[in-house]
């Protein structure tokens, strides 16, 4: 869709730092149809917001006065509005991951000034991250006081250390997830219900890098399954799942009588790196009907394609229905293209996974 065939968006940027409100106005406002509002702290949000709602807030979690989190849950509370939440990538992958849970919708990393490539990436997968958020489902989430004392760590109910099989048995079959907006909640779903003896899962989530690691890792404490940050060179196992590192592409290739994966650099594709394209091409073209291939919420088209190319190589093909999407983008585009054979609902995924896959069939 062109930016003039778009509606124009509202974004309150809000962080302390002078200079990345700077930057973010620049970035957003030569999208050419972004109206940036600028906020040095929450309060100041509040007042301005009273005036002109926003479509969606680009939140900084590190502040003077209200940090981000306790501005994240007043809004989720009393008044849901669509956040992205900017992070530094030298900071700690938790705290968004943490906000996520409160309610954000997509993380984004803060743009390094002074590099011509990255800042045109970045106004690419910001805007792409925006209108995600502006056309996400919201939920209003109970209350919480703004000031709290020191609490085990909620949301996520953590399972007993499990023991895995070591070393990993190749996986014969090659499930290929692919998420965006909504993306993380959703593969928590999914990947909770994965059995130990499950086929090996290779995943894109749209997510800046720094963070990717910190997902998984998040994942790996609450799955029986280990969920690791690929890395060039991880087999694909039974009870393992590899999530693309942000920044990078991830494609699969053959490794003696099974699969392992790729980690490359390289141009963005379908608006992403990691694209969900280039992994589901690579499937297809690596494991065939030996594959199964999965789009879940996500803003835009990256992985129809894919999907398609996946499907005519043989694989089963399934996309997560409208309902229980955050953002319907990215499986509506799959479907128009004729690359799905299955629409189900969230809970419905990890069943057809087991089903699709021989795995199920033994």
């Amino acid at each position: 869709m062109s930016a003039a065939a778009r509606s124009p968006l509202h974004v309150l940027v809000v962080d302390d730092s002078a200079l990345v409100r700077q930057a973010m106005t620049a970035i957003l406002e030569g999208v050419g149809d972004i109206r940036v509002t600028v906020a040095a702290d929450p309060l100041i949000a509040m007042r301005k917001m009273a005036d002109a709602r926003p479509d969606v807030i680009l939140l900084d979690l590190e502040m003077p006065r209200m940090d981000g989190l306790s501005f994240l849950r007043r809004l989720m509370a009393e008044d849901p509005i669509p956040v992205v939440v900017c992070s530094s990538l030298a900071g700690e992958g938790t705290q968004a991951l943490e906000a996520m849970e409160e309610g954000a919708v997509a993380v984004v990393a803060k743009p390094r000034l002074g590099i011509r490539e990255f800042l045109q990436d970045s106004a690419i997968l910001l805007e792409e991250s925006l209108r995600g958020a502006a056309a996400a489902r919201l939920r209003r989430l109970p209350a919480r006081p703004l000031v709290q004392a020191a609490a085990p760590q909620r949301a996520l109910s953590f399972r007993p250390p499990v023991a895995r099989p070591s070393p990993h048995a190749a996986s014969s079959q090659v499930v290929a997830l692919a998420a965006s907006t909504g993306g993380t909640e959703a593969l928590r779903v999914v990947l909770e219900s994965m059995p130990l003896d499950g086929p090996g899962i290779v995943i894109v989530q749209h997510m800046p890098e720094v963070f990717t690691r910190a997902f998984a890792e998040r994942l790996n404490a609450t799955c029986a399954i280990e969920v690791k940050e690929a890395a060039a060179g991880d087999r694909i196992a039974v009870g393992r799942a590899l999530i693309a590192p942000g920044n990078r592409h991830m494609s699969v290739v053959r490794d003696g009588t099974g699969y392992a994966v790729d980690v490359t650099d390289g141009p963005l594709v379908s608006r992403h790196r990691p694209s969900a394209d280039v992994l589901f091409r690579s499937v297809a073209a690596t494991a065939g009907r030996n594959a199964l291939g999965v789009v879940l919420t996500g803003m835009g088209g990256d992985g129809a394609t894919g999907l398609l190319e996946m499907k005519r190589a043989g694989a089963p093909t399934v996309a997560q229905d409208e309902a229980s999407c955050v953002v319907f983008g990215m499986p509506r585009e799959a479907i128009a293209r004729g690359g799905v054979d299955e629409v189900v609902s969230l809970d419905k995924i990890a069943p057809a996974i087991l089903r699709l896959s021989q795995y199920g069939a033994e």
